[in-house]
């Protein structure tokens, strides 16, 4: 079918428009039906190619899906859903746009067997949970490196009755309490003890036997 220079080519039809490929031996080998409500397109291998250059943007077959454009743009509110994994070296936001990852029900996890860095060059980092944050290394150690470490709203102990005595408890008529000393039960739960002459830490403190 041919047309004039700068003339359009028009298909029209009241229900739908089917273009068939065949091969020799009149097998059918692909089809592309234009209907009132979609495009469908059957073939072993559908492709939209640049017109310049002849860049493969989409591509489709039984196996996989590839987007060569150089930026996958999703623009509905509610993102883009996947049923199953997906893979990819590199995850960033737009410019000057913050990037947040969510599982709104569920859990997020993310794994990777030769580490996982998260790294804020130019901020802060910070990891909130409305329950137990847990910092586990089964065969290395926990570092913290930093010019000054604070463990915040830690609680202060202080003595039962039956291990108390004048010298580990502080007096009613001594100054406001500023030096503390950092005790660690015997499960591991620290608290601040009133520092003396000598250590004020007891594993009979309040702290200890309630936790």
């Amino acid at each position: 079918i041919h047309v004039s220079q700068d003339s359009p080519l028009v298909l029209q039809s009241d229900r739908n428009v089917t273009v068939n490929a065949r091969n020799h031996m009149g097998q059918l080998t692909g089809q592309l039906t234009v209907g009132a409500d979609a495009v469908e397109a059957q073939c072993k291998r559908f492709e939209v190619r640049a017109s310049e250059g002849g860049k493969v943007l989409f591509s489709a077959d039984e196996d996989e899906i590839v987007i060569g454009a150089d930026r996958l743009k999703v623009t509905g509110t509610e993102g883009a859903v996947f049923g199953h994994s997906v893979e990819t070296p590199h995850i960033r936001a737009e410019p000057s746009q913050d990037l947040k990852l969510e599982s709104p029900t569920r859990s997020l996890v993310m794994e990777a067997p030769r580490g996982v860095q998260v790294n804020a060059a130019a901020g802060d980092l910070k990891a909130t949970c409305r329950k137990e944050l847990h910092l586990q290394s089964t065969e290395g150690e926990i570092f913290l490196n930093a010019d000054t470490i604070r463990l915040g709203n830690l609680p202060v102990g202080s003595f039962s009755s039956s291990s108390s005595s004048s010298s580990s408890s502080p007096s009613s008529s001594a100054p406001r309490q500023t030096i503390y000393e950092l005790c660690v039960c015997p499960n591991g739960k620290l608290y601040l003890s009133p520092a003396g002459a000598g250590s004020t830490c007891q594993s009979s403190s309040n702290i200890c036997l309630w936790s």
